[in-house]
């Protein structure tokens, strides 16, 4: 009996010890976990506040060029050359992109009337594209050149005349040549298709060639679009556009064995090339802000790719 007692003591002494060594572990694994815990949680507030100093630095930098173009407001009004129009609508839509509160007109009634409206003061930019004449600029037009065009001579598609000589061109279009077969062509009658008188293409060529007041036109159309369709559409048709509307509806014709091409006007090998001006009443410093932001605009490496992305040429 005594045995059997000491035997039962011994087994209770044990049982007490593993569960007193069973608590001792747990209480020695809680501090380090708990411990671990706060650290987790102290580091991830540093994470998110550094993400969040980064994230409003983004924010407030893309809303201060936010507020930046939405500060200016307005409107500018261009109205002139039709040969500009490519180039002008192109101006008026990115612009406005760029500053969504400025809204941008063009309306194209030729390149003479462009400058009278700016002189006038009916419009901000009058778009000439042809050089100011000393009596525009007297009246205190000024002449900003904003790009170089080259001017193209085309024949309709069926033509087998692909080059002609600068004195060719000028005998055609005075009237003294009128059938294709007297500069190599096919016997075939020269339709003579020109600009409108004020238009700054038409003013352009035949002030390069000489010829002013001397042409001898059958259809005289008011816009380079009109004088693409018509040369197109018309068997023995020569006409003159800008280089940057060019096309596969008509063949550009070679002038003195040249093509009609950009590295050729800037190396001075193609003649046919004029200015376009963007003309104000003033020097540009003397405009109200938002004009004068359209010409900066225009000065930019953003402007500057804008006016070759239509086919223009950047003055040097």
């Amino acid at each position: 009996m005594k045995k059997r007692m000491i035997s039962l003591l011994a087994a209770g002494i044990l049982v007490v010890g593993s569960l007193t060594g069973c608590g001792n572990t747990t209480e020695t694994e809680s501090p380090a976990a708990q411990s671990s815990a706060p650290a987790a949680q102290e580091a991830a507030p540093e994470e998110s506040s550094a993400a969040q100093e980064s994230a409003p630095a983004e924010e407030s930098s893309a809303a201060e060029v936010a507020e930046a173009n939405t500060d200016l407001s307005g409107s500018v009004s261009m109205s002139g050359s039709t040969s500009m129009e490519k180039l002008a609508n192109a101006v008026a839509e990115s612009f406005m992109v760029k500053y969504p509160n400025v809204t941008v007109t063009a309306e194209f009634t030729g390149s003479s009337a462009g400058v009278e409206s700016v002189l006038a003061g009916s419009c901000d930019i009058g778009n000439s594209s042809r050089a100011l004449t000393e009596d525009e600029k007297a009246e205190g037009a000024v002449e900003n050149i904003v790009a170089i065009d080259g001017i193209a001579v085309v024949v309709d598609p069926a033509n087998t005349v692909t080059n002609l000589t600068k004195d060719q061109l000028i005998s055609i279009y005075t009237g003294e040549t009128t059938n294709w077969s007297e500069v190599g062509g096919a016997d075939q009658a020269i339709v003579v298709v020109g600009r409108e008188a004020g238009s700054g293409t038409r003013g352009a060529f035949e002030e390069l060639l000489e010829i002013e007041d001397a042409c001898a036109y059958a259809n005289e159309l008011d816009s380079t679009g009109a004088v693409m369709a018509k040369v197109a559409s018309t068997p023995g048709a020569i006409g003159y556009v800008s280089l940057d509307v060019l096309d596969d509806t008509v063949i550009a014709v070679q002038l003195d064995g040249v093509d009609a091409t950009e590295e050729n006007i800037k190396a001075g090998s193609y003649s046919l090339s004029r200015p376009f001006v963007m003309a104000t009443k003033g020097e540009i410093s003397e405009q109200k802000p938002e004009v004068q932001e359209l010409f900066n605009y225009l000065a930019s490496e953003e402007g500057q790719e804008l006016i070759k992305s239509v086919g223009l040429i950047l003055p040097e």
